[in-house]
């Protein structure tokens, strides 16, 4: 199932993908809580797609590249920068290089309480893309990666979370202005999403709608303002007009 959320005049709804449309649906996390699909609630709707998701924590997983020697460290970035697939955001000219970094983005489905690497999938709601928008020359006076995240509307997410994919082969792909420029999947990452969220679980409680993004030691490249980054994980096709 592909699920979704859409603006309409009474608010948010969530809503699945059919061939009707959006339909929509009960809120997906007690139902999956309780090992069930969400049943539908309504007839199709149109109206603009929101990020599938309302995170309270984004949480980034440093060092997952094979480049690096030491174990991977988790660090947060704001879940007010989280905007949904197809809004422009504007590149900071302030700090340096820019780069799109294409991630698996994993949606936490109910806490985390008891989670390993073993049944992190139980814990996972689905999986969707995300663009982790970096300002990495900011790295050398900002270890704890604030100024290099920070940036407006830096955390591109959607437009859907697949909640049938499979989290240890999950397809990634990056384009820059219609060029494919990474290619990649879950299996290539050093630490792989279980391993990441068992590491995550062992430190911090994480609750439903919380994303974790997973790395991107070989999707990411530098943008000017004008780029057009598309991130496809899954299937699912994340589209980010920068200015």
């Amino acid at each position: 199932m592909r699920i979704a959320r859409i603006a309409t005049p009474a608010g948010p709804v969530h809503v699945r993908e059919s061939v009707d449309g959006w339909v929509p649906i009960e809120d997906p996390y007690p139902a999956f809580a309780e090992g069930r699909r969400p049943v539908d609630a309504g007839m199709p709707l149109l109206g603009e797609l929101l990020p599938p998701c309302t995170p309270l924590v984004v949480v980034g997983i440093a060092q997952n590249g094979p480049e690096h020697a030491s174990p991977v460290q988790a660090w947060l970035k704001s879940p007010r920068s989280v905007v949904a697939s197809g809004v422009p955001v504007t590149l900071r000219r302030d700090a340096g290089v820019t780069v799109a970094e294409g991630e698996i983005a994993l949606v936490i489905g109910r806490e985390t309480t008891g989670l390993t690497a073993a049944n992190a999938h139980e814990y996972v709601l689905g999986v969707t893309a995300v663009n982790d928008l970096s300002s990495p020359d900011r790295a050398a006076s900002d270890p704890r990666n604030f100024e290099s995240k920070a940036g407006e509307g830096y955390t591109p997410l959607g437009p859907v979370i697949d909640t049938d994919a499979d989290i240890d082969d999950v397809a990634l792909e990056l384009r820059i202005d219609g060029v494919l420029v990474g290619s990649t999947s879950s299996r290539a990452l050093p630490a792989s999403p279980r391993e990441c969220l068992a590491y995550l679980a062992a430190w911090t409680t994480l609750g439903p709608g919380d994303v974790v993004m997973t790395g991107a030691p070989t999707s990411q490249a530098p943008i000017d303002p004008g780029a057009l980054v598309e991130i496809e994980v899954a299937g699912i096709r994340l589209v980010t007009p920068t200015r």
